[in-house]
Parts: C-alpha cells; structure tokens; sequence
C-alpha cells in the first residue's frame, strides 16, 4: 500500500511536517510496511517558507529589512539550492501585522522591505522565486519594492519620490536603466488568490484600503495614485495591465511584478503542487491524506487541501483529510474529492488545550491509528 501525506500546517500548533510525520506514525501502527511519501503542503500565503524549507531541505535566511512604516524589521525567507529558488512571503517585510493599529494608513507604508528580500536572494544566487502576496499593510502599486530593486520614479520636478502610497500621485516618469541587471535573469511566480484590478471600486484601494487603515479620503486618494501610476507605465513602458485580475493583490504589488518584473500572477496552491511535484507522488498512490487546521465550506473553495485532493482524484487514489477540526459545512469538502473527513480533537479539551504541540501531536496520531484500523477490517 502506497500513502502520499500532504497536509497544511495546523496554524499556532503544527506545521506541515510535524503534522505529517503525526500521520506516518499512526499509519505504521497499523500497517508497519506501508510505503508512506511525506510531501510539504502550503498555499503561498503564512507558512509557505516553513512548509517548503523544511519539506524540501532547503535553508531559512533572515534579513533586517526596511518595514512597512519604514523600520528595520527581521524577515525569514527561505532558499532551495537545488533548483536556486527563494521562497519569499511579502508579509515577512511588509505585513499588516507589522504595523500597530494606531499607525495604520496605507498612504505611508511601503513594500522596500520586499524589494531587500529579492535582492539579497540575488545575491545569493537565486534566479527563481515563489512569491506569497497575501497579508500586507501596503498600498503603494510595488512602487517601494521597485525602488529597492534599482527603478527609478521622478516627479514633475525631476526629482526622485519617496515611499509609501501617497507618492503614486507623485510619479510622472519612470526610469529602468539602473535597475539590478540580474533581474533579466529572474524568473518569479506570484501566489496570488485574488482577481482584483489595480484600481476602481474593485481594484486594491477600495476593496482593501480599509482593513489596512484607509478612510473614505484616503481610499479615494490612493485609488487616483493607481491610476495616475498605471498612466504613466502605459506611457513609458508601453504596459496596459491595470485590468489583469490579480494587480490588485496586495495593495498593486501584483502591478509592479507584472509590469516590471518576468511574473506570473497564479493560484498559489498550483504553484505549489507544481513545485513539490506532488502529482509524481500521487500518480501510484492508494491512499493520499491531507488537511488542515480547521475543514469548512471555505476548503471546499479552493483551499490546498482542495488541490491536493482533486490532483488524487485524476489518479484514482481515495483522499481522506485530517484536520484540528471540522464544520458542519465542511460535508462540502466530500463533493471536491475528499471521500471522509475527521477531526482530531477526541474528547472535551479547550482549543488552548487541543493546540499544544503535544497534545495535537497525540490526538493527530490517535486519529490516524483509528482510521486505519477501520481500514484494515474492511480489508
């Protein structure tokens, strides 16, 4: 029997691999010949670093980097040697979480810290990127990341801007002469799970301003900076994409790797079942295992343990999925591949409780044992 184990992390208690490593231990409790394939899961946003690093044998770096209200902040950002790819979550540098409430207003944070991360990846040899843009505190099209990269935005007066959202309206031309010339070199694929445009009602301002601090005022000031900065990229690149779905992302972060940068804006799940190259796995595979922290309707949407799933579903393989809990809205997840569900919590506990590393270690265990006991009767 061949199992493929593909799980997401159990957020604040374990991550993909613990959580994996949970799995093959209750299998081999019942079947201690198995032929049990371990393989990260992630879906580009939190945790995607982690899973891939320690998944893959790569190499966590970490870098002070200028923060989204420009303070120096530590950022990890992950290597894979073998293929020289830097796995990079843009919330490391320029994170919501980063900024306190009381200074949130995306008309001052920046994406520099982002543009510090790709650089030294550079440097290190990296010509190949998977970039998460969820989570940020920005708002500023990329600009701030550009600048750190060598691109050069001036104003009417010749003069070069400065950071952050309210500079968009600045920026009347751009210059690309000296931007880091190993950029020609780069490849960067950007997980990017939204179909937003750069601007309008649902373009990044509107539609997210507002959790990162914008007011009404502000919205609007910030929507005609994405305009303004997506005239003048027509203008003096010769690029129209301000309605790509997916510019939008992440405050136009989108728009600057589109338009400046080799991208691909995609699912971030596919990036990484393409990455991993589960599909090898799975392809002779009996039984594939995935899950997550908490299985409800919104797996159902497309989340990775969905991925996972219908990619075993093209090899006949049966799914069960494994979670730190479940929805009674999770039966939604049977109708995308997943053939049965279970939660791992066993008995009444606290969810301080049941998300202890210890204890969502046993339980994980416990559960898995259960399932192929089942399993192993009806054989």
């Amino acid at each position: 029997m061949k199992i493929v184990i593909s799980i997401d992390s159990l957020k604040g208690s374990l991550s993909s691999i613990e959580a994996a490593n949970a799995i093959k231990t209750g299998i081999l409790n019942v079947y201690n010949r198995a032929d049990i394939k371990i393989m990260p899961l992630a879906d580009g946003g939190e945790g995607t670093v982690e899973a891939l690093v320690e998944g893959m044998n790569g190499q966590e770096q970490v870098i002070s980097v200028t923060g989204p209200i420009n303070e120096k902040v530590n950022a990890t950002y992950g290597i894979l040697k073998e293929t020289n790819t830097a796995i990079i979550e843009m919330a490391q540098a320029s994170g919501l979480p980063l900024v306190p409430t009381e200074l949130r207003n995306p008309l001052n944070t920046t994406t520099y810290g982002v543009g510090e991360i790709i650089k030294e990846a550079i440097e290190k040899g990296c010509r190949n990127f998977i970039v998460g843009i969820g989570g940020s505190a920005t708002n500023d099209g990329g600009v701030g990341m550009l600048q750190a990269l060598g691109f050069e935005f001036y104003d009417e007066n010749n003069n070069l801007v400065g950071l952050g959202g309210k500079v968009l309206n600045e920026i009347k031309s751009i210059k690309i002469d000296n931007r880091l010339k190993e950029l020609d070199e780069c490849n960067f694929k950007i997980a990017c799970d939204v179909n937003n445009p750069l601007f309008g009602l649902n373009g990044a301002a509107h539609i997210y301003g507002p959790q990162k601090g914008a007011t009404k005022e502000i919205v609007e000031e910030l929507d005609k900076g994405l305009i303004n900065f997506s005239e003048v990229v027509k203008k003096d690149l010769g690029k129209d994409i301000a309605q790509v779905p997916g510019v939008g992302a992440a405050g136009g972060l989108g728009f600057a790797f589109l338009g400046f940068l080799n991208s691909k804006l995609e699912s971030g799940i596919k990036i990484i079942l393409d990455e991993i190259k589960l599909e090898d796995e799975i392809k002779d595979a009996d039984i594939v295992i995935t899950g997550e922290g908490r299985l409800d309707n919104q797996t159902a949407m497309g989340k990775a343990p969905i991925g996972v799933a219908k990619l075993a579903k093209k090899h006949g393989a049966k799914v069960i999925a494994i979670a730190g809990c479940t929805t009674s809205d999770a039966v939604k997840c049977n109708e995308e591949g997943i053939d049965a569900y279970f939660s791992i919590v066993n008995r009444s506990m606290s969810l301080e409780e049941a998300m202890q590393k210890e204890n969502a270690t046993a339980n994980m265990i416990e559960t898995t044992t259960q399932i192929f006991n089942l399993i192993k009767a009806m054989q």
